[in-house]
């Protein structure tokens, strides 16, 4: 017996995003599913290929492999934004040749990565100077540290575990996260910290930071999560922990 049966829009009434997460990122699943889980927002992933060892040469491999890794995202969806997941590998490539590669797969989407979302970000929250931590080698920060003060934001405290192997960054502890963002914000007078990396978890951690310090801190994840839902156009305001997240609706900076 054929059964008979009707249509609808199914997920993502609202919005449909989609999300590059680097084949050895296993953190920033977690955490934007967490943070975008909000009434008719489809959230759809797909993998590029990355190895573990974090340095410019590795990071700008993945140019190249931007396109197809967008074209495996459904092909019948019109997403509303597509995230890269990678802020280091955004800063060597560059945030308008992300947007560039992922369009040629994906033509007219709204494109954005977590260097693109953390300047958005530092905007949003009226940040001038900002405390850095990362997980990366020395010449990986010194580049990201290059694109904030291009975009006028100064790097008033800085640190880094200076890790190259990715998998070991998945594994820092949310507690060597909260003990470094004490240390950066202790340097020097700041407006927020920022805790770059998709790969350093701070989620269940971020409310204590910004009690600790008495300012704002996010993270790469939160940041993109921020943006992604921004560009989308939603309307209901984004929940969650931290400032970012709970006083930075997106409604208000549409």
């Amino acid at each position: 017996m054929k059964l008979s049966f009707d249509t609808d829009e199914g997920f993502g009434q609202r919005a449909k995003l989609g999300l590059i997460v680097l084949e050895t990122d296993e953190s920033l699943e977690p955490e934007i599913n967490r943070i975008a889980a909000l009434p008719g927002v489809g959230l759809y992933h797909t993998r590029i290929p990355m190895v573990a060892d974090v340095t410019p040469e590795t990071l700008m491999r993945m140019k190249q492999d931007l396109p197809a890794t967008a074209a495996t995202l459904p092909e019948t969806m019109q997403f509303d934004v597509i995230g890269y997941g990678c802020t280091s590998a955004s800063t060597v490539i560059g945030s308008d040749a992300v947007r560039d590669a992922i369009r040629q797969a994906r033509p007219g989407v709204q494109v954005t990565d977590p260097l693109r979302a953390t300047i958005a970000a530092c905007q949003a929250l009226n940040v001038q100077r900002l405390g850095f931590v990362t997980p990366y080698i020395p010449e990986v920060s010194a580049r990201m540290r290059d694109r904030l003060q291009d975009a006028g934001i100064e790097v008033a405290g800085f640190g880094s575990f200076e890790e190259q192997d990715d998998r070991i960054v998945a594994r820092i502890s949310e507690a060597s996260v909260l003990k470094a963002i004490e240390t950066v914000a202790a340097q020097a007078p700041c407006d927020a910290v920022f805790v770059s990396c998709t790969n350093l978890r701070l989620l269940n951690a971020v409310e204590q930071a910004e009690a600790a310090t008495g300012i704002p801190v996010f993270s790469s994840n939160l940041a993109l999560a921020w943006h992604m839902l921004k560009l989308a156009g939603l309307d209901a305001e984004v929940t969650g922990p931290g400032r970012l997240l709970s006083l930075c609706s997106v409604s208000s900076f549409r």
